[in-house]
């Protein structure tokens, strides 16, 4: 799978997990020189807290487009630090 956003990809791995129709690439296959971390959380129920990142590519940035549980609650331990995305970034094979 794939993760692209304004001609650049952003994240690349045959080892995603999907939860709730969203694929959640591990850390070390996710390219950081695009992301930089934001001050948004939300909350999931069941998954716990999440963190967000900006993507900022060739000098256009989207906004809180991907997220990940730094603390995953027990259910949802197997995306711990995974990245999902969202905001247009399209993600596929």
């Amino acid at each position: 799978m794939k993760a692209i956003w304004n001609g650049k990809v952003l994240a690349e791995s045959d080892e995603t997990i999907v939860v709730e129709g969203n694929h959640y690439f591990p850390h070390d296959s996710v390219k950081m020189e695009f992301f930089s971390p934001t001050e948004t959380h939300t909350v999931c129920g069941w998954k716990g807290t999440a963190s967000y990142y900006d993507v900022t590519v060739d000098g256009e940035t989207n906004s809180d487009a991907a997220w990940y549980y730094p603390q995953a609650k027990d259910d949802a331990k197997n995306i711990e630090n995974y990245v999902a995305f969202w905001k247009g970034v399209e993600v596929s094979e």
